[in-house]
């Protein structure tokens, strides 16, 4: 008996590298910074909003563990561009943002229309048009050069907010007449938050936007450009076997 156990402790201790090389290798911790964009990004959706599941599975496939850190979209950027994240997602290209920043390949194609109130429509047909009309906007939104360049030059009137419900809630109200935002985004947030408003609001077809997104990797970090490769060719390998476009089937 005393041989029969010895051999079975001898047979254990032999197996024993054989599982330990088989073991899942643990996977390396990721903070990423985020903003609150649903249907795309949100803290309380499902999986955190349809591009962070897909960040979070192209990193794991990498061999990282995502972790987002959902924070207002200004302090999400000056916190991930002193290295406090490891990257931030997901924003537009501009030329500023480029000096803090790698940019991933893009991540979202998206569609920004003006919306208003279906008793004050918006005539939009260029920048021009916009002179006299009252505009709300997202606190650290970017609406693309050629819009900002007018609001720099005090062309455009615009009042920002936090979040894209108060928007509408200011729109509801009189106090803005319209805003720009992701045409999706912007249903979602009337269909899931404010449902109450979504009959009187319209939005102009006419994009003031057809955009791109990134996730942003800071320059002040190291192993930026690493992550950026790694996160480039598995978003590269995720578009050509065609497992992209399941992540963003939207109604």
């Amino acid at each position: 008996m005393f041989f029969f156990r010895l051999m079975v402790s001898f047979v254990c201790l032999l197996s024993l590298p054989v599982v330990l090389a088989n073991a899942p290798t643990p996977l390396k911790p990721l903070a990423i910074s985020a903003g609150e964009w649903p249907p795309y990004l949100g803290a309380d959706l499902p999986e955190q909003g349809m591009a962070a599941r897909l960040i979070r599975d192209i990193f794991k496939d990498a061999g990282y563990q995502v972790t987002f850190q959902f924070l207002p979209w200004a302090r999400a950027y000056q916190d991930s561009k002193q290295g406090r994240y490891a990257a931030t997602a997901v924003w537009m290209k501009v030329p500023s943002r480029e000096q803090d920043f790698w940019f991933s390949d893009a991540v979202l194609n998206e569609t920004f229309v003006f919306f208003h109130l279906k008793s004050n429509p918006l005539y939009f047909e260029s920048l021009a048009d916009l002179a006299n009309v009252r505009l709300g906007g997202g606190l650290g939104y970017s609406y693309g050069i050629a819009f900002d360049t007018e609001v720099a030059k005090n062309n455009i009137d615009i009042s920002r907010v936090g979040d894209t419900a108060q928007n509408f809630r200011r729109l509801a109200k009189g106090r803005i007449q319209a805003f720009p935002e992701e045409m999706h985004v912007g249903y979602h947030v009337l269909k899931t938050q404010l449902p109450e408003l979504a009959a009187q609001i319209d939005h102009n077809p006419k994009p003031l936007l057809i955009n791109q997104s990134f996730v942003l990797f800071p320059k002040t970090s190291g192993n930026s450009e690493q992550l950026q490769q790694l996160f480039n060719h598995g978003l590269a390998n995720y578009r050509a076997n065609g497992r992209y476009q399941q992540y963003f089937n939207l109604p």
